[in-house]
């Protein structure tokens, strides 16, 4: 992959602020104890937050007309772990996509039995309102290597639908790196499947080598991938990925990558570990909207995954006068 000289050379420029301060719209956070936050917008302005819960075991929708007020909305299970077996522990990172006028949930679970043996799942509902029909067993996704993976997201790209996630693909402690497929369904890859990333800068590789929660938007004729790294602590942030939309997404050495991370900790503000971000937009439609989760305290008692307190946040953000999105590291929430 190519790493991004002239980025280091201009940092200063492409991801300087265009003259914003950070507007106090959101009742942050937006929702408590919720980790790994997806927002799904629908035509009609409608907010559908699902999230990983502390206790891993279930999966949870709300929503709501406003942004904000998915933070008081009623929130319905709409999935339980199985007592045994696949699909039966660590329920993490759920994301609801809406594909060819069906609802898909893309998941990471682990066996009753072995906690550890993380794969991606899917869920599919054909009504109208994912709150409501039953939500069908899909199965896992395959992947060429079968080792641990999440954290899948999809979008579509000039009629083309692909799948990123991360995943173990040399083994050992080589931690997770991101992974590239062109799908030939909601529910199967075709292949082939491109690394686009993997961790090799020290801040993505605090207590763990690490690069997950791939989320995209596309602006100013890019595709940009943000992404998380290093332990789910206060060490958690976010780097950034790039692709020329007319370039080829399933060759490596087309993506570019952030020597740097983008969005991090900032004591003064009280954000931790920010990280594992989604995208969508004001309800005017006016805004991108930053969703992602944090804690507002650093110190942690036990493991950093037995901590609840990752909160759902909103904040807008911003694009530079070279197309880059700019996430307001300085400015608070």
């Amino acid at each position: 992959m190519k790493l991004s000289y002239i980025l280091v050379i201009c940092t200063s420029f492409i991801f300087a602020p265009v003259g914003f301060s950070q507007e106090s719209l959101f009742d942050n956070p937006i929702a408590e104890q919720r980790a790994d936050p997806w927002v799904y917008k629908t035509d009609d302005g409608i907010y559908y937050l699902i999230a990983t819960v502390p206790e891993y075991d279930r999966i949870v929708i709300r929503k709501s007309k406003t942004l904000n007020g998915l933070k008081n909305a009623t929130e319905k299970v709409v999935w339980n772990k199985h007592n045994k077996g696949v699909m039966g522990a660590h329920i993490w990172a759920p994301e609801l996509h809406k594909i060819n006028g069906k609802w898909y949930i893309y998941f990471a679970a682990g066996e009753a039995e072995n906690i550890w043996n993380i794969r991606m799942w899917v869920l599919s509902n054909t009504a109208d309102d994912p709150m409501e029909g039953e939500w069908k067993e899909e199965g896992r996704i395959k992947t060429n290597i079968d080792s641990f993976s999440l954290d899948a997201t999809t979008f579509e790209h000039n009629g083309k639908h692909y799948l990123i996630w991360a995943q173990n693909v040399r083994g050992g402690d080589h931690g997770t790196a991101l992974v590239l497929s062109e799908m030939n369904n909601p529910t199967t890859l075709t292949g082939p499947e491109i690394v686009i990333t993997e961790p090799e800068f020290g801040w993505e590789r605090v207590k763990y080598n690490v690069n997950e929660g791939p989320a995209v938007i596309k602006r100013n004729g890019k595709i940009f991938v943000t992404y998380s790294a290093s332990a789910t602590n206060d060490n958690y942030c976010m780097g950034l990925l790039w692709i020329d939309e007319t370039e080829d997404l399933l060759k490596a050495s087309n993506w570019q990558k952030s020597p740097g991370p983008i969005f991090y900790s900032n004591a003064e503000l009280d954000r931790f570990g920010p990280g594992h971000s989604s995208f969508t937009t004001t309800e005017d439609g006016k805004h991108d909207v930053l969703i992602y989760h944090a804690r507002n305290y650093k110190d942690i008692q036990g493991h950093e995954l037995s901590d609840p307190n990752r909160a759902t946040r909103a904040r807008i953000f911003k694009w530079t006068q070279g197309g880059f999105p700019d996430f307001l590291q300085k400015t608070g929430d």
